[in-house]
């Protein structure tokens, strides 16, 4: 037992300090993607075609981070470097249309309402609904939790029951089967609720949106306070989008993006 104990102790810490320090994230990430039309040739298509989520599009060239899976194809593809992936891990939005990008650069998740953050700023519970997902972005949820990200830290925690939630966070591209449990739980949360779309397929059905059973995403009935792109996202991306949210991150200043470069 004291073995452990000093073993413990020598780790120290192991929580991160974002959002008061950087994010530390791998070398190989790929967070967003800029791009530069000045680079395309009259014609090309390559990176378009190439996108298995159709989430390029090159008249005029823009990218579409709420289908894009964050895979190197379209880089591959592309012989003149128009599409490059950054280290930018901050990717959440509030609206839909924001997740579409020209080349403007960021256009980050704005914080709730004065009532909404007094009510939910310091504490906010959450139901996790997987609606056919293939537990990429559950996993990425749950390592919230850890020791490392502690999301308890911040007011923020994951409940069994909807009607102790204070809205919902759902993953997967919403099958058939799972329309019915996604509406009923969404609807046992009391009001005032948020919701949070988390991942490609909950936002545009991902890889999943042309097939039968996918519904290509969040329902239109259901309305969406927070997108979160990825295939899955980053832990670091998802709790900035929450922060945001609730308005514990400052506005962002312009800023350029750390580019990493094409090749990755």
């Amino acid at each position: 037992m004291l073995d452990l104990l000093r073993a413990r102790l020598a780790q120290g810490s192991r929580t991160t300090a974002y959002p008061d320090g950087p994010a530390a994230l791998p070398e190989r990430f790929r967070g967003r993607p800029v791009l530069d039309a000045s680079r395309c040739a009259d014609g090309c298509a390559a990176c378009a075609d190439a996108c298995p989520t159709a989430a390029i599009r090159t008249d005029p060239l823009a990218i579409d981070l709420g289908a894009c899976l964050f895979c190197p194809i379209c880089t591959e593809a592309c012989p003149e470097g128009a599409v490059a992936f950054t280290s930018d891990h901050r990717l959440a939005t509030r609206a839909r249309d924001d997740l579409v990008d020209g080349g403007e650069g960021p256009r980050l998740a704005a914080a709730l309402e004065e009532r909404m953050r007094r009510l939910f700023g310091r504490s906010l519970k959450l139901r996790h609904v997987a609606a056919g997902d293939c537990g990429g972005c559950a996993a990425e949820l749950t390592a919230l939790g850890n020791v490392v990200f502690d999301l308890g830290r911040f007011g923020v925690q994951f409940v069994a029951s909807p009607r102790h939630a204070d809205g919902i966070v759902v993953t997967g591209p919403v099958t058939p089967n799972m329309l019915a449990a996604l509406r009923a739980t969404w609807e046992a949360v009391p009001e005032p609720r948020i919701v949070i779309a988390v991942g490609a397929c909950a936002i545009s059905g991902g890889p999943f949106a042309p097939g039968d059973a996918s519904l290509a995403g969040m329902p239109p009935d259901i309305p969406v306070d927070l997108f979160v792109p990825g295939c899955p996202p980053h832990p670091y991306t998802l709790l900035d989008g929450l922060l945001r949210l609730l308005g514990r991150l400052p506005e962002p200043a312009a800023t350029a993006l750390p580019n990493r470069g094409a090749s990755q």
